[in-house]
């Protein structure tokens, strides 16, 4: 009783405190006005393309200060408030998700029992007044326009402010009261609410639980809030842009029945990727400068020619609610972010080759299909008419941005549910020509009703939603086992039913590593032992798509993110069983075994047994007692002339410094477990040049056949290192830095830790601190090292998951 009455006490005064505060504000600034920046938030949501030079009174003073701020506060800010996953849904990559401001609520939750409200900035674009209603809340000022009200009522400077009273750097940890990590429970207070949340987080300013900005950069922003946060001025594009522009958009907007259908499939395929006109080249470090503009692909009630009206929806494939839909492509306004950037080349060769692709061949459409859950969640219902073949080539051809939807979206993320996936895997895809692994069209038309995704109930499924799919599963997996069991007996699988990337295409291989709650898709076949290894065929690959980038909802409720995750399970164990079957017939069950050991016998005979049995032999030949490992090498010989050079950690390092670090991807167990997932390791010469690796940890677990106690199913001693030149993943957890004099004594240092303690040590000796006065140094090498060698690739890192230890 006594502790209700203290808590009932404090609320009272901590409401009394805030409306107090908000009566002061008003008295000295005026009322807020929530429409205050509605003007300028339409003209940066107007997505149609300028035509010709602005007007110079149209340009609003105050655009070179706004260019000024926006360098410092992407190399600052931006870092942790990049996208929908950031702090409070603070969105500082773009203007208006500054304007926007902040929420208290978060768009990752997995348990709540009806579907939340869409807050995606970019797919639907409104107007401020509109962002408070949502309940949304200001970060700059809304009340009177002068620099002293600019600075007193905006929450952003007074953050500024807080962080440059209280820069901390004192102690080499941050207190244990900082609330981090992603999934931390962070205080987001209103202007009104900012003197009682000082008073309790002195050290709660902005960047939080970073180093302080310096005086000139925080200056720089000030300066910028003073003069009210006037808005950048619109992206003019070069003639030469907008031609290109206007020509693929003509493309997009072919008025044939085969034109629109086709168009439709394109867009829920590319609506994530940032479009650019170019080329692209396949080798890190040969790349031509990032291009001016990236843009959008989106859909919009207006033909080309026409202002753009971008048709807002949670799903690609939503009812549009017009008898038309339109594709347009809009300049991409956001900052570059590693997590989300998913690069995707435009020009003739490619427009050629999806013209005779899809609508050069011959076949006809004679209608086009709706947008009923049900039939649109269904791709090979929806695109039944257009070429299997072509679908396929449309994905297998750009693989890895395919499956970088998975890994980089939707929205922010990736996958909420990621301990579907092991840490480390091989991916290899069937080749078009053979039916038997990628299904012909005959077989797709009689099976497709057995494909059916989560995503047809929409966002508010049930809890047991996924039983229905997991009887679909296993009638589809009995007619594909009869279907390869026929055709292999007489044509028995061999490496030739894998896509050799027509002899150049490196996107023939991939190799996907999970980082706990994050995930990277790099193209080859890294290391030599994964965990496991998939064959994609075109029906998995097509619902992998629509599983989790297409049709997945991150603002669902919990059922309709379960039924996504078991589903997942389905696919998972579909392309591993896809890769037993180059195995050794006795093998299978002892492969399948290992990899799901502690599994019930119903969930393995998904991979290999009653639901997905082969009956014949693999027509490879093996030699030694271990057909896995063989299997592996094979792989790596067979594909060899794809491999990209930048996995191969001797380029550019002596032979000494690439053997001491080649030690690290021995360790098994010990040291890694004190280990975080992603480190980046700055290697300083001593020409004074310095090189970038990544040292992953991943993770063993007896199976990831559960959503649910992970924990339990872990194996700490056969967790594993590898090392990688350049950077891998979006969320680095540490920052190591060294010299080549000393790469034997930092492996040896690694391998020696065995204590929580040791891990403490050995950061003080080669660890940068988030805490460390020289962060921010390190961290504009990092970007500034991306850019110069994949510049095409680099954008922001995201430091939500940087660890404090």
């Amino acid at each position: 009783m006594f502790k209700r009455l203290c808590l009932a006490v404090i609320i009272s005064l901590v409401l009394g405190c805030t409306v107090w505060q908000a009566r002061q504000l008003d008295k000295s600034f005026g009322p807020a006005d929530s429409a205050k920046f509605d003007s300028a938030s339409a003209q940066f949501i107007d997505t149609s393309t300028p035509k010709g030079p602005p007007d110079p009174a149209s340009i609003p003073t105050g655009s070179s200060e706004w260019l000024a701020a926006e360098r410092v506060m992407e190399t600052r800010c931006v870092v942790c408030h990049g996208c929908l996953d950031s702090p409070c849904q603070l969105n500082m990559s773009r203007w208006d998700g500054i304007a926007r401001g902040a929420i208290p609520t978060s768009t990752y939750d997995g348990t709540r029992l009806t579907a939340a409200n869409v807050t995606n900035l970019i797919g639907a674009p409104r107007l401020t007044s509109e962002w408070r209603k949502e309940g949304f809340f200001s970060v700059l000022n809304e009340r009177s326009d002068s620099p002293e009200a600019n600075v007193k009522a905006s929450l952003l400077a007074q953050m500024l402010m807080l962080k440059q009273q209280h820069p901390g750097g004192e102690e080499k940890l941050l207190s244990e009261d900082m609330r981090l990590g992603l999934n931390a429970s962070h205080e987001c207070p209103t202007i009104e609410e900012f003197d009682s949340y000082a008073a309790d987080f002195p050290e709660g300013g902005m960047p939080y639980g970073l180093p302080a900005l310096s005086p000139a950069e925080n200056e720089t922003i000030l300066q910028w809030l003073k003069m009210g946060a006037p808005h950048p001025e619109r992206t003019l594009l070069d003639p030469a842009i907008v031609q290109q522009q206007q020509q693929w958009e003509s493309f997009f907007n072919q008025d044939s029945l085969k034109g629109q259908l086709s168009s439709r499939y394109m867009y829920e395929h590319l609506f994530l990727a940032a479009l650019y006109f170019g080329e692209r080249e396949e080798e890190p470090g040969t790349l031509d400068p990032a291009p001016a503009h990236f843009f959008r692909l989106v859909r919009s009630t207006t033909p080309p020619g026409q202002p753009v009206q971008q048709i807002a929806s949670r799903r690609p494939f939503d009812d549009p609610g017009v008898d038309r839909v339109y594709y347009r492509l809009v300049p991409h306004e956001s900052t570059v972010l590693v997590k989300t950037h998913m690069p995707y080349a435009l020009n003739d060769t490619r427009m050629r080759h999806w013209q005779n692709l899809f609508l050069n061949s011959n076949y006809e459409v004679t209608e086009l299909p709706g947008y009923d859950p049900e039939t649109a969640s269904n791709p090979f219902v929806t695109f039944a008419a257009l070429p299997q073949l072509a679908r396929y080539r449309f994905m297998l051809e750009e693989a890895h941005y395919t499956i970088s939807g998975y890994i980089k979206g939707p929205v922010c993320r990736g996958q909420v549910a990621l301990n579907v996936i092991n840490d480390y895997f091989w991916v290899a895809f069937a080749d078009p020509r053979f039916a038997a692994l990628a299904e012909d069209a005959d077989f797709l038309a009689k099976a497709r009703e057995h494909l059916r995704l989560p995503a047809e109930d929409e966002s508010d499924a049930g809890l047991l939603a996924w039983s229905k799919f997991a009887k679909m599963e296993q009638a589809y997996l009995k007619k594909k086992v009869a279907v390869i069991n026929r055709v292999t007996e007489k044509d028995p699988i061999n490496l030739d039913y894998l896509w050799k990337g027509d002899g150049y295409n490196q996107n023939a291989t991939l190799t996907i590593f999970r980082h706990d709650d994050s995930a990277s898709v790099i193209k080859g076949l890294a290391g030599d032992s994964p965990q496991t290894a998939w064959v994609i065929t075109y029906p998995l690959l097509e619902r992998i798509h629509y599983l989790l980038v297409a049709g997945f909802d991150v603002y669902g409720n919990v059922g309709h993110q379960l039924s996504t995750r078991l589903y997942m399970d389905f696919l998972r164990m579909e392309g591993e069983f896809n890769f037993l079957a180059f195995l050794p017939s006795e093998t299978r069950v002892t492969v399948r075994d290992q990899w799901y050991r502690g599994a019930s016998e119903d969930v393995k005979d998904y991979v290999h047994g009653r639901y997905a049995g082969l009956s014949e032999d693999t027509g490879m030949s093996y030699e030694s007692a271990d057909p896995l490992g063989e299997l592996y090498g094979d792989w790596k010989r067979f594909f060899a002339p794809l491999q990209p050079k930048t996995l191969k950690l001797a380029e550019g390092q002596t032979d000494i410094t690439a053997r001491h670090l080649s030690r690290l991807n021995s360790i098994r167990g010990g040291a890694v477990r004190y280990l975080p997932q992603v480190t980046f390791v700055r290697l300083d010469s001593d020409g004074g040049t310095a090189q970038w690796f990544t040292l992953l940890r991943h993770n063993a677990h007896l199976n990831i056949a559960q959503p649910f106690n992970e924990d339990a199913r872990r194996i700490p001693e056969e967790d594993q290192l590898m090392i990688l030149p350049g950077f891998v993943g979006a969320y680095p957890n540490s920052l190591l830095v060294l010299d080549a004099a000393t790469v034997d004594n930092f492996v040896d240092s690694l391998i020696a830790v065995n204590s929580p303690e040791n891990y403490e040590r050995f950061i003080d000796k080669f660890g940068v601190r988030r805490t460390d006065p020289r962060f921010w140094t390190y961290s504009d090498q990092m970007h500034q090292s991306l850019t110069s060698a994949r510049p095409l690739d680099a954008g922001l890192f995201d430091y939500n998951r940087l660890e404090n230890r």
